[in-house]
């Protein structure tokens, strides 16, 4: 699932791009669209805003390349329990680049708390901690310890937040730099790099376990918004003869096709396709990714190609907007797998698809649902 157009409604504060979550490093662009951004209002999502965790919260954007070489000031706070939230949202207008307030506490009363802020180097850290405190009226500037770190830490800290995870028995999804938990298991290597897809979210568990299902052996398999390319990859590896990615996003399609290469899968077997955003369907409009050149090749087809499996993993509106568009290129009978809704968003999802669709199933995980059913096959009269 692509990110950055996700991103493109948001206007955010954060200079570099990283987030904490109960003392774990984020990177917010594989954890930001599922985390901190509600389905049920997206994309209605004020501009300069500061998105709600479930355990702590930060303001964030996308990393840009420079900033991810930049040194950086930690900072650790001590302050009230009770104007933590209030004084970390201070703290991002006055020059955080992140805050952090965690479940875990190690502060030594347990009416106080404490938060980590994440500053540029060249930020002032005495004069916005104290511009904070006086914007919020308090009397004494809370007590803090500042730490400087260098550009490698980012790398290891975004590295550290991913672990191997097993999606079901004998099926592990495994970051590139970490060790293979179970070598005689089906291992899919990720490197997530700055688009959605590791394995760790309910919708990809459940797009995963449809998808071993689904695969005997053979089928032509549609990625409809390939993200990291997890799905397409898995497919092959459960027997798919070709997996096609789609996706509007660049930064995803390079992502998919270093996942590909991680995993072995030359372009031969997995073929990635960047559309634009005015069709969303493989067509002979569309245009193919070439790792070897900076623009795209128009793709040249006798007829439109027809699939086995179709997944599309992607957010509720979409699915409803490119219905036609997800199902059109599904041969009769095929097999389509809709998910990235919540288990109250089926109700809209089940309505606009049983024109298309017969045999309509749900599986659900932590309040997140996946769609399955089979392309409805049209009689015609002799």
């Amino acid at each position: 699932m692509p990110l950055r157009h996700i991103f493109k409604h948001l206007t955010l504060t954060s200079s570099y791009g990283f987030s904490t979550l109960s003392r774990r490093f984020i990177h917010p662009p594989l954890t930001l669209l599922f985390t901190n951004i509600n389905p049920k209002i997206q994309p209605l999502i004020p501009a300069e805003t500061s998105l709600p965790f479930s355990h702590g919260y930060t303001s964030v954007t996308e990393p840009q390349s420079s900033t991810l070489l930049s040194p950086y000031i930690t900072v650790r706070i001590q302050c009230q329990k009770e104007i933590a939230d209030m004084f970390s949202e201070a703290l991002m207008c006055f020059g955080a680049s992140s805050t952090t307030v965690g479940e875990d506490n190690n502060c030594d009363t347990s009416k106080e708390i404490c938060m980590e802020s994440i500053f540029p180097e060249s930020e002032d850290v005495d004069v916005c901690i104290s511009q904070a405190a006086d914007s919020l009226g308090l009397k004494e500037i809370p007590s803090y310890e500042v730490t400087t770190g260098e550009h490698y830490d980012w790398i290891k800290k975004t590295q550290e937040s991913f672990d191997s995870v097993e999606v079901t028995e004998g099926l592990w999804i495994v970051p590139e730099w970490k060790t293979t938990p179970d070598v005689q298991a089906m291992n899919i290597i990720l490197n997530p790099g700055l688009a959605f897809g590791t394995g760790e979210h309910p919708t990809t568990r459940l797009c995963l376990l449809l998808l071993q299902r689904l695969i005997k052996g053979g089928e032509r398999f549609l990625d409809y918004g390939t993200g990291s390319g997890i799905l397409s990859i898995a497919a092959l590896k459960f027997g798919a003869s070709l997996s096609v990615g789609i996706d509007i996003d660049p930064l995803a399609i390079t992502s998919a096709r270093q996942n590909a290469a991680l995993n072995n899968i030359g372009p031969e077997k997995l073929q990635l396709r960047l559309v634009s955003g005015n069709t969303s369907s493989p067509s002979i409009d569309d245009q193919k990714y070439d790792e070897n050149q900076s623009l795209c090749e128009p793709v040249v087809e006798s007829e439109p190609e027809k699939y086995d499996v179709i997944i599309a993993n992607i957010l509720l509106n979409p699915l409803l907007e490119l219905a036609d568009d997800i199902v059109s290129p599904a041969e009769p009978g095929a097999a389509i797998g809709l998910s990235g809704i919540l288990s109250d968003q089926l109700p809209d999802i089940i309505d606009r698809y049983s024109p298309l669709l017969d045999n309509i199933s749900v599986s659900e995980m932590d309040d997140w649902a996946c769609l399955s059913g089979t392309k409805k096959i049209i009689l015609t009269g002799s």
